[in-house]
């Protein structure tokens, strides 16, 4: 079994918010390492946990979405997905809602697959990836004024055939696919 690492703690030596917006949430921090080395100029944009959602029909179709993003400027397939909010009571209330809201589907076994950090170095957040196998249509779409977010039911190779070909941008979604994926967790 492979130990933890030695926990190497950083002093915060100052803080200030530059902004804090819903979506932009930045503060500047000057932080000294344990051994007196300081970094005068760190920022650590700070976001609320994220859900991400592999699900899939009692067919064996995986529920997928595709929605523009404006970072990269273009429109890509996605699994469903969103922020925690402060009314879910737990990650996968979150991610059973999310579901819900963006595809309409729900029901089925849950099960937790990974719990990822989209990037530890600048960012405080966690994503939590679940697995629903034996969802179902139960409702339309309900989704916020600014989404618009087609849907899609794909089998298991093409899904295959988008992450071999580098179709699914979010790596916070790649991963906990190829996870499923090489361990045979889906039916």
């Amino acid at each position: 079994m492979v130990k933890e690492p030695k926990p190497r703690s950083w002093r915060v030596v100052t803080s200030e918010y530059l902004s804090r917006k819903p979506w932009f949430t930045v503060r500047h921090e000057c932080i000294e390492g344990p051994d007196g080395r300081r970094v005068p100029d760190y920022y650590v944009f700070e976001y609320p946990d994220w859900v991400n959602v592999i699900a899939v029909t009692a067919e064996g179709r995986f529920v997928f979405i595709d929605q523009y993003r404006h970072g990269l400027g273009r429109t890509d397939y996605e699994i469903p997905a969103g922020v925690i909010e402060s009314t879910d009571a737990s990650p996968l209330a979150a991610a059973q809602r999310e579901l819900l809201e963006e595809t309409g589907f729900g029901g089925g076994e849950w099960r937790p697959i990974t719990t990822l950090s989209p990037n530890p170095a600048t960012q405080n957040n966690l994503t939590h990836s679940f697995l629903a196998v034996g969802v179902t249509r139960q409702s339309e779409q309900h989704l916020d004024e600014t989404e618009d977010i087609g849907i899609h039911l794909l089998t298991k190779n093409e899904v295959l055939e988008l992450l071999r070909t580098d179709r699914i941008r979010q790596a916070l979604m790649a991963a906990p696919l190829w996870r499923c994926l090489a361990e045979e967790l889906i039916p």
